[in-house]
């Protein structure tokens, strides 16, 4: 609606998890290696821990599009709140095993093994990707270690990814889950936004649009829009939609905190400090030069973009 108002190509705030809107602050750039690496390199277990909205599934997505994943054939379970034979059922059918499989949970096992067998052979690697995975109850978890334990005597058959909020990292901490945590090789958490990456956030999104953020937004404007979301990437998107279709009802531009504050209103947002979430990385990926954490991991591929942070972050608004 107001893409050519203000000279967009394309809508910059959509909340879809599209990889080629991917924005890689240092955090998301080192869970995106280790979620590669573990995917191609078969590590047994990968969990990457952060608040809702602010891009797992996006950071997932990608990893999985990704030229070094080229090998890997994905099951992903985005809704895993099942029962334990609603759980086997759809491992079955996401799987391609036969009815048997869907109906007893060792005949799961065992199909299973020999396709994952099959599949490694031709050199194709099959992974489980759970994302939500806080919702998963301690019997559906207890049930992903035993796939996880899928393996010949030189490697693992089924990486599993578990993605999820921080209440996953206390389900993990479950005394009677020491077993599954055990087979975490790898573990990296992603915190919301700082100010700075915020407004670098809101000029990537533009400019991959086709649109000049200085024309868009005022820096009074991105401020606002950080404090009051939070440095949650969800609802910087939702509120410069809003903003963006406000601004074009009324024919102003750029938006100025006038317009923000009245969408912040609307939505009843409150200016709440960030929760700071410390990174948690154990098992890194391998300090070399195929696996180190630079720039070219993502622009080696046409389908992600991906915007480095500037040493001014706000170079590219002007005060209105």
């Amino acid at each position: 609606m107001y893409l050519r108002f203000f000279g967009l190509r394309e809508l910059p705030f959509e909340l879809t998890p599209n990889p080629k809107f991917l924005f890689l602050t240092p955090q998301h750039r080192e869970a995106l290696s280790n979620l590669q690496y573990g995917l191609f390199s078969a590590k047994s277990m990968t969990v990457l821990i952060s608040e809702a909205g602010t891009g797992k599934t996006t950071l997932i997505r990608a990893a999985l599009e990704s030229e070094r994943c080229r090998n890997v054939t994905c099951v992903y379970l985005s809704n895993p709140a099942l029962k334990r034979d609603e759980f086997v059922e759809l491992l079955a059918n996401r799987f391609g095993l036969g009815p048997r499989a869907s109906a007893s949970k060792a005949a799961l096992l065992d199909e299973l093994e020999g396709v994952l067998l099959q599949r490694r052979a031709r050199g194709e690697v099959t992974a489980l990707v759970v994302d939500e995975a806080q919702s998963l109850g301690l019997d559906l978890l207890e049930e992903i270690r035993l796939l996880a334990n899928a393996e010949t005597a030189t490697e693992k058959l089924l990486p599993v990814v578990l993605a999820g909020q921080p209440e996953l990292r206390n389900r993990l901490n479950d005394p009677s889950l020491r077993q599954l945590k055990q087979r975490v090789a790898l573990r990296c958490e992603i915190a919301p936004f700082a100010l700075q990456d915020t407004a670098a956030y809101i000029a990537a999104r533009i400019k991959h649009a086709g649109g000049e953020a200085a024309r868009l937004f005022t820096r009074e404007a991105v401020t606002l829009i950080h404090e009051h979301s939070r440095g949650i990437a969800r609802t910087v998107n939702v509120v410069c939609d809003n903003a963006l279709l406000a601004g074009f009802g009324l024919g102003r531009r750029p938006i100025g905190r006038e317009i923000v504050l009245e969408i912040i209103r609307d939505f009843d947002l409150s200016a709440v400090a960030a929760p700071a979430v410390a990174a948690d990385t154990t098992d890194q990926a391998p300090d070399d030069e195929d696996l180190a954490v630079e720039r070219e991991d993502a622009e080696d591929h046409e389908d992600v973009v991906a915007a480095e942070p500037e040493p001014d972050r706000f170079s590219f608004l002007k005060v209105r």
